[in-house]
């Protein structure tokens, strides 16, 4: 009887202990000197890939730096980055279950969101626009009536355009693309007449498409988003750490060249440039460091 209450006490001690290291990601990544980076395959400059399993993009090399910072904190003489493949749909449940540590690719801090992940400081502010072919006629929302409007399975983008007050009483078709390069074909295919989603997703997209010139990005912005880094929730140590990287980041001037370098710059494979120069509501949130949700960017 003993020897089980004994067992017993040793099980629920070691489930204890993995509990604690489940939300104390810094111990998790000194004791084991991994970390696990989600990474996106399309999310425009933002985080890509250009194959051969090489991620890149504005977020992915900021992440990639503020691990850097985190390997120097902790006083790891290496560190394995393991790079985590995540979609729109699946990003905050590999967040939540442990799966992935942290994710820099094209994820809009809301209040919905917050409730199951922390989110680091803003370090890119989305404007959401629409995407179509230079030919069709459409201009405007009010274009969209009759009209089959596609957006990627797992974003908001769509719910955005239908909360639109400009959207009252237009009826347009939802169509789905698993992934943003899938979403894009289904407008350059024709298959779909508007592409709805983040702007620099819209003008990544299309600077590297066959003929950039066929299409074009039209309308005012739908909705302002705040784009931050995902971690898990309840870990303030690993969120403070993240937070002070971006802002060593921002301070010295490094994450400005890093932007230059993904948005005014030809850019791998294709080296084609996207042409985004950085916005006034970006230059802000550097300014200013937070992390409010979406819901606080809307106009009272």
């Amino acid at each position: 009887m003993k020897k089980q209450v004994l067992a017993l006490a040793v099980m629920v001690l070691a489930a204890g202990g993995a509990f604690a290291q489940a939300n104390d990601t810094l111990a998790k990544i000194k004791s084991t000197g991994a970390v696990t980076m989600g990474v996106r395959d399309s999310s425009g400059a933002l985080a890509y890939t250009i194959g051969d399993g090489k991620y890149v993009g504005f977020h992915t090399e900021m992440s990639e730096r503020i691990l850097a910072d985190i390997q120097k904190q902790l006083g790891l003489p290496k560190l394995d980055i393991k790079r985590q493949l995540v979609t729109s749909q699946n990003r905050v449940p590999l967040v939540q279950n442990g799966t992935v540590d942290l994710e820099c690719g094209s994820t809009t801090n809301n209040a919905t969101r917050q409730k199951d992940v922390a989110f680091a400081i803003t370090t890119y502010v989305e404007e959401v626009r629409i995407a179509v072919k230079a030919n069709s006629g459409i201009n405007s929302i009010k274009d969209l009536n009759g009209k089959n409007v596609v957006t990627t399975t797992g974003t908001t983008s769509v719910q955005t355009l239908r909360k639109n007050e400009r959207a009252q009483g237009i009826d347009f078709k939802e169509v789905m693309g698993k992934d943003h390069a899938d979403s894009f074909l289904l407008l350059e295919s024709g298959r779909a007449d508007a592409f709805v989603m983040d702007g620099q997703i819209l003008a990544g997209n299309i600077a590297k498409s066959k003929a950039p010139a066929d299409f074009k990005i039209v309308g005012d912005a739908l909705s302002v988003e705040p784009i931050a880094c995902m971690l898990r929730k309840d870990d303030p140590a690993f969120l403070k750490a993240v937070d002070d990287s971006i802002k060593r980041q921002i301070a010295d001037g490094s994450l400005a060249k890093l932007y230059d370098k993904w948005f005014m710059q030809p850019i791998p494979p294709t080296n084609t440039k996207v042409g985004l120069p950085l916005s006034e509501a970006t230059k802000a949130a550097w300014a200013n460091p937070n992390n409010k949700p979406m819901e606080d960017y809307v106009k009272k």
